[in-house]
This record gives C-alpha cells, sequence and structure tokens, in this order.
C-alpha cells in the first residue's frame, strides 16, 4: 500500500479552522482562485448525506453579506470541470446565495487521497450524522487499510470514540434509519447499542420517537431491562428444610389445626398460617389468646 501522507495534517495546514464562513489565510502549495460556481461538481464519495437547511440558509445569508471567507478544496477534473474535496457544505450554501463565483484551492490530488480528506474534513465535523461519521469511518478504513488508531490520529479523536461510532453501525437497519433522519440522536443510538434482544431494541427506538424520550429515559429503560433479564425464569428453588424445622412445622399444624408453611433457612424466614373460613380465623385467634394467658 502506497504511504499516507499525513492526510488530517495536510487538511488542517490547508484550513486553519472549520468554522464554515470565517476568513483564514493559506499558506504552502496552492494559491486562492475565484472559480465559476457552475464548474463544480459535488464529490460522490461525500460523506455527509444530510444537510440541515436552516443551517444552510443562515451560511447563505452570510455569504450575501461577507462573500465566501473559506475556501473550497478542489481538483482538476480531465474534462476540465473542478471536483469539489472538501466544503460542499459552503458550495451548497453559496449557490442558494446566488453566488456566481467562489474562492477555491486547486490541489492535483490521486483518487484515494481524494475520498479521505473528504471524509476527514466531514467526520471532523461534530454536527455530521453520527451513522454517517461511522460509515465514513468504516469506509476510510477499509478503503485505505487502516486501523481503528490510525484512523482515529488523523481525524484528531480517541480510539474509543472511533470505537463507539463504528458500534453504532450494529444497530437495525430500521433504527440506523431513525438516527440518520434525525427522529432519535446518537445519544439515544449510543444508549440502544448495548441492547443485544433486537425486538425489544426496535420497539424502544419506537417509543423514542413516539414520547419524545430522552438519552435518560431510554437509559434508565436499557437499565431496568437488564436487570429484569438477570432474573433467573421459572420457579425458585428453596433449600430442603432441617429435620428440627419439619418437626417445628409439623407441630404448629396440629396446634393449630391448619395449613402451616415455612419459607427459609435456620438463619432467616417466614413462616404462613392459612384459614379457609371466618371460623377457622376465630378458632386460631383464641388459640393465640389462651397461649399469651398461658405465659402472662
Amino acid at each position: 500500500m502506497a504511504q499516507q501522507r499525513g492526510l488530517g495534517k495536510g487538511i488542517g495546514a490547508l484550513f486553519a479552522d472549520y468554522t464554515d464562513n470565517r476568513e483564514v489565510k493559506v499558506e504552502g502549495e496552492g494559491a486562492i482562485q475565484q472559480l465559476d460556481i457552475t464548474m463544480l461538481d459535488r464529490n460522490p464519495e461525500q460523506a455527509r448525506k444530510t444537510f440541515d437547511e436552516d443551517t444552510l440558509k443562515e451560511m447563505a445569508n452570510s455569504m450575501k453579506l461577507y462573500g465566501v471567507l473559506q475556501p473550497l478544496l478542489v481538483t482538476k477534473l480531465p474534462n476540465g470541470r473542478y471536483q469539489i474535496v472538501a466544503g460542499e457544505r459552503r458550495y451548497r450554501a453559496a449557490m442558494k446565495a446566488n453566488l456566481t463565483t467562489v474562492p477555491a484551492i486547486i490541489k492535483d490530488l490521486p483518487v484515494e487521497e481524494i475520498k479521505a480528506i473528504s471524509l476527514i474534513e466531514n467526520i471532523q465535523r461534530e454536527d455530521l450524522n453520527a451513522i454517517e461519521a461511522a460509515e465514513g469511518i468504516k469506509e476510510l478504513m477499509t478503503n485505505h487499510s487502516l486501523t481503528q488508531e490510525a484512523v482515529a490520529d488523523r481525524i484528531g479523536k480517541s480510539r474509543p470514540y472511533v470505537t463507539n461510532l463504528l458500534r453504532l453501525l450494529t444497530l437495525p437497519e430500521e433504527v440506523l434509519e431513525m438516527v440518520k433522519s434525525g427522529k432519535i440522536s446518537s445519544g439515544h443510538a449510543r444508549a440502544l447499542v448495548t441492547i443485544d434482544n433486537k425486538e425489544f431494541l426496535i420497539n424502544l427506538a419506537k417509543q423514542i420517537v413516539q414520547y419524545k424520550m430522552t438519552v435518560r429515559d431510554v437509559e434508565n429503560r436499557v437499565r431496568l431491562f437488564e436487570t429484569r433479564k438477570n432474573i433467573p425464569s421459572g420457579p425458585r428453588k428453596t433449600p430442603p428444610l432441617s429435620l428440627e424445622l419439619k418437626e417445628l412445622v409439623s407441630d404448629m399444624k396440629r396446634v393449630f389445626g391448619t395449613r402451616v408453611k415455612l419459607v427459609g433457612t435456620p438463619e432467616k424466614g417466614r413462616f404462613s398460617i392459612d384459614y379457609f373460613s371466618a371460623d377457622d380465623l376465630q378458632r386460631i385467634y383464641q388459640l393465640v389468646e389462651s397461649l399469651k394467658k398461658d405465659n402472662i
């Protein structure tokens, strides 16, 4: 495999930060040029599949006043057009603002590096959909033979962050779609992913949407589910009574003239004395009263 060329640091060198429309200075290879917006093509490998319309409108309003302050990163195609490597959200907002040109840095990049940089730029954004980020990380690992640790280093995240994101992809497809569409949050998804019962998981995901459950609500439901799951099913096994306790139960049956049960051990337990009518209860009451008098 060809040696990676510091993709994470490379994009960091191009852009001082990732704020969407903040002016930055670009140093090194690639001067900023104004490109005809109709000459730009979207990247088919874009990790982000959904774009928040309200955010795009806010960006477009900013661009109408100040222009596009942060340049896009593009590469030239054989047909003379340009493909967006990083900055598709800025491109979409510029289209909404009816801009005719956008600032861009043109770099000659190999196909595999275009894919990697595009994924990195999106994954590094905190508002990227959790499932899209997980799919992007998985694609980055698969296409570039990277380990979780290597991906974590390139996107500036911890390895547990990468591991937990990838775990979300084990959720049922129905639940994945709920996260992608924004019906449930990534926090909800992280709570759900610990459930190993698919039917319960899907039902709980639907309840999140229906009842607008908080992440804390879901965590409590999951905790209760796990606790109940660990309770053994079927009749509880009781230890056999000692000879002395058996004799005591037998004596009590004879004294009270009714059914007597003992549940427990010589150290701890409880007796139950049955009565089957008001007369039975009255008889047991009188017997206890007489025993009390004998002890006075």
